[in-house]
């Protein structure tokens, strides 16, 4: 990496106004309580989202768990996303199997989200778009609980 600062990071999910922006929240705040600089972004895998706002069930989860969302309008991922972001990490096996066929020369960037997470491996976070509100709060849950890995793995990287 030639930044001096941590990586960049470029969340990815379906639509890209659920899980990829509430990850982009989350770390955010999370790095600016630790004062950590990192750059943070999230886009989706499909188009069907493009140029939407988040979900307001995923809005209201965050705003009870006082993060704040950064202006956000879903977009699609981009091949020159993987040549600008150091990690691409996807919600779901599905999500990077995606990623990998938008840029198979950078397949050494993409990630699982919850492959930080500690405890199993290969989980994916459960799309609570099609649930109900404690959908929403489960999959912020798993969420953090990637993130938390993800902020120690940036941290420490050597150490994972």
């Amino acid at each position: 990496m030639t930044r001096a600062h941590l990586p960049s990071v470029l969340f990815i999910c379906t639509g890209n106004i659920c899980r990829s922006p509430t990850a982009h929240a989350l770390l955010l705040h999370k790095a600016a309580a630790l004062g950590l600089d990192i750059e943070v972004d999230s886009a989706a895998v499909s188009s069907e989202e493009v140029g939407n706002p988040p979900d307001s069930r995923a809005m209201t989860e965050l705003r009870r768990r006082g993060v704040a969302m950064p202006a956000h309008r879903a977009r699609r991922v981009t091949k020159q996303d993987f040549d600008h972001y150091d990690l691409v990490i996807g919600m779901t096996g599905s999500h990077n199997a995606a990623l990998r066929r938008v840029s198979p020369d950078h397949e050494d960037k993409v990630v699982l989200m919850m492959d930080f997470a500690k405890g199993p491996k290969g989980l994916d976070v459960p799309d609570p778009w099609y649930g109900s509100a404690r959908d929403f709060v489960d999959a912020f849950d798993m969420i953090e609980r990637g993130v938390d890995g993800l902020i120690e793995h940036l941290q420490h990287p050597g150490a994972s």
